[in-house]
């Protein structure tokens, strides 16, 4: 019977495994093929967005219910506790700002790992610190569950587009089974070995990027300030040697690059002061592992100034226009 049902429903305009599931539920998930989401800010958000195009059927939980509601109204269902999510679904993505989150939607009062099912599969797509990364997936190990760590790279745009990069550190066995949901969201998914290199490499990549944005803005706005025009000097470095992502894509001058925060007030995008918490960790690690790495912690500094001063809710490419401010004292 439910496969004469489904083969009526493939030619329906919406997604034949989203409404088969909800014809055989009467309207109530199956853990077996509902995937949680915990996370819809500016990337959890298009990211779900995705999974519910290729036809998946989802479970949400934020703490925001707008956010919710607007998901929702794009066909997913909704939770009131990450426990409720990991009582409904054995296959959860996570998309948290930071370690604190990650805690506490993991291991809190209502947390996930209060009703987590056995062999469910964990997929944390926040950008954390690589040891609280590993107690997440020892903790998750003495639920009989499986959690991998896959921070992402690409920013809204690539969320938005579906072609993310994750880096994935866990098990092979769950990384297989991860690759099946996180293809749908992204265009490269990369094993990077244990639990906690996905972070370890995140990091590395943030650094880079917030040393080039730093480089590109300077460039920028010397250039500016010697009377050349903006789009004619981003031509030259997107033709030359200097040619970077944050110059050829994410251009931090306003006018220079279409669809970009900068063109915006710098609204939306990658805040500076998730910025400056990923440069911490990566201090962290250069500490810990007696690494140098000058450069970073010279852009460590550079964000935490600029949060000090007001720039911590704008994108990081407010770093153009915070170096402009303090040029005109």
């Amino acid at each position: 019977m439910a496969t004469v049902f489904r083969s009526k429903l493939l030619i329906s305009k919406l997604p034949p495994r989203l409404l088969l599931s909800r014809f055989l539920s009467n309207g109530s998930s199956n853990s077996d093929s509902a995937i949680g989401f915990i996370g819809l800010g500016n990337m959890g958000s298009p990211m779900a967005k995705n999974l519910i195009k290729s036809g998946h059927e989802i479970i949400i939980y934020d703490a925001s219910r707008d956010v919710m509601d607007d998901l929702k109204q794009n066909g997913a269902e909704t939770a009131q506790s990450p426990a409720e999510v990991a009582s409904r679904s054995n296959r959860i993505i996570t998309m948290l700002p930071s370690s604190p989150n990650v805690l506490e939607v993991y291991s809190g009062e209502s947390g996930i790992l209060k009703e987590v099912q056995e062999n469910s599969l964990l997929v944390d797509c926040s950008t954390i610190d690589p040891a609280i990364a590993k107690d997440m997936s020892e903790l998750a190990s003495g639920k009989k569950a499986m959690y991998l760590d896959s921070p992402v790279s690409g920013g809204i745009t690539a969320a938005a587009a579906g072609t993310l990069t994750f880096m994935v550190g866990g098990q092979s066995e769950g990384f297989k089974q991860a690759e099946q949901i996180l293809q749908h969201m992204g265009k490269n998914v990369i094993h990077t070995g244990a639990v906690g290199t996905g972070q370890a490499a995140k990091i590395c990549n943030n650094m880079l990027l917030a040393v080039s944005m730093i480089g590109t803005s300077e460039a920028m706005n010397l250039g500016m300030s010697l009377g050349l025009d903006a789009k004619m000097i981003a031509k030259i470095i997107n033709s030359s040697s200097g040619r970077c992502w944050s110059s050829e894509l994410y251009n931090p001058c306003p006018g220079v690059v279409e669809g970009v925060p900068s063109n915006n007030d710098y609204q939306g995008g990658f805040m500076s002061a998730l910025m400056a918490k990923d440069l911490g960790l990566a201090q962290n690690a250069s500490t810990s592992t007696k690494t140098a790495t000058p450069m970073g912690s010279l852009a460590h500094q550079i964000f935490r100034i600029m949060c000090n001063k007001g720039y911590g809710q704008l994108d990081f490419g407010s770093v153009f226009k915070f170096l402009q401010d303090e040029g005109s004292k």
